[in-house]
């Protein structure tokens, strides 16, 4: 089936950051470099969310993301599942902290300032103090860029998502649950989805290509491999770290 982007844009989607600034920045290079030999009029810069843990920048990281807008481009945000988590421990639910925790979100905290004296306490005093400090710790601009992150956005015949679909059920009737945390259920479908759909969350060495979805979490926090997708048209080409 032939996808398109929409007439006269190319749209740049970059995978997983987790607190990798310098692939970050490096890669953002490359996007500019590549922008520049393109005659489109619009360009979509696409970030698929999980911006905070396991890296050592991620307040650098988000930081970045929201302020490089290179003349031209538009950039749009979506909501990782580890963000997921972090409004959810900032909302009260010490369980999501625990979660967030096992997981690397530890590292976010440490990265904004919080002190921690124990990272493998778990006890409900313990999560309630960290969710304490975090919360003043956070800058209000912070807070307001993870509240307003999207969990999906469609152009032309791709639509971006961080996780994935759940299979069988329309785009417009998706979960946002499932938008930021599917994994088995939608990489092991054929069904079509509506929509080509590029996802970041679920690890591979390179680019996954399918005929229903692209998948581009390519674990830069751990391989050093950070991927952008480049849609073009018709045409799909990818940018590396």
């Amino acid at each position: 089936m032939d996808r398109r982007t929409p007439e006269d844009s190319v749209i740049y989607a970059v995978g997983d950051l987790h607190g990798r600034l310098d692939l970050l920045t490096a890669l953002q290079a490359r996007i500019a470099a590549d922008a520049a030999r393109r005659a489109a009029a619009r360009r979509l810069l696409v970030y698929l969310g999980d911006y905070v843990s396991r890296g050592a920048d991620s307040r650098a990281v988000v930081d970045r993301v929201r302020s490089w807008r290179p003349e031209g481009f538009e950039p749009i945000w979506l909501k990782g599942n580890h963000e997921d988590l972090l409004l959810r421990f900032l909302g009260g639910e010490n369980d999501a902290g625990r979660h967030w925790f096992d997981y690397d979100g530890l590292d976010t905290l440490a990265d904004y300032g919080v002190a921690i004296a124990d990272r493998r306490a778990r006890d409900d005093a313990s999560v309630i103090a960290l969710r304490e400090r975090f919360a003043a710790a956070l800058p209000r601009e912070d807070l307001a860029f993870f509240r307003d992150l999207r969990v999906s956005y469609r152009a032309g015949d791709y639509c971006f998502v961080h996780g994935g679909v759940r299979p069988g059920v329309p785009l417009e009737q998706q979960r946002d649950h499932d938008c930021m945390w599917i994994r088995k259920s939608f990489l092991d479908s054929d069904l079509e989805h509506g929509a080509m759909i590029v996802h970041g969350h679920s690890i591979s060495p390179q680019p996954e290509v399918r005929h229903n979805r692209i998948g581009i979490d390519t674990g830069a926090y751990r391989s050093g491999v950070l991927t952008c997708l480049v849609l073009d048209g018709a045409s799909h080409d990818f940018l590396q770290t």
